[in-house]
């Protein structure tokens, strides 16, 4: 996981997923390699999709998240500008400043596998700015 640099626009501080952008010409499963890459250091090739987030943001346009995971083949890791690499238990995430929605999303992550479907989901906050997660039947 990265802990995010202290100068970062989202989440600075706090522990989440590695991730990024979609660039031009690119599919989910290559960015997510690119990323994984320009931000750790390190190389999979067996990445399979767990799951898909909708954010609503409230205004016209929303975020897509899509979630991968796979297992380390090779590399070094490394840090980069986006912050510093933590090895994390899942059994320590309370104990952790991490983005909120990763105390339930990273169990559903964990107990996924290549033969199951993804899931999807969608976030948004109430009134009471709470985050609401709602995953798909």
């Amino acid at each position: 996981m990265i802990k995010g640099s202290p100068e970062k626009k989202l989440f600075p501080g706090k522990i989440n997923g590695l991730g990024g952008h979609i660039e031009k010409g690119e599919d989910p499963l290559s960015a997510a390699r690119r990323e994984l890459l320009e931000e750790s250091g390190l190389k999979t090739t067996d990445l399979f999709l767990c799951g898909t987030i909708i954010v609503d943001t409230g205004g016209a346009q929303g975020v897509a998240i899509y979630l991968f995971r796979g297992e380390y083949q090779s590399g070094d890791m490394i840090s980069s500008e986006e912050g510093s690499l933590e090895w994390v238990n899942s059994q320590s995430l309370d104990n952790l400043k991490i983005v909120e929605d990763l105390r339930t999303i990273i169990p559903r992550i964990k107990d996924q596998n290549a033969s199951i479907p993804p899931f999807s989901a969608k976030y948004h906050y109430d009134s009471c700015d709470h985050l609401q997660i709602i995953f798909a039947n």
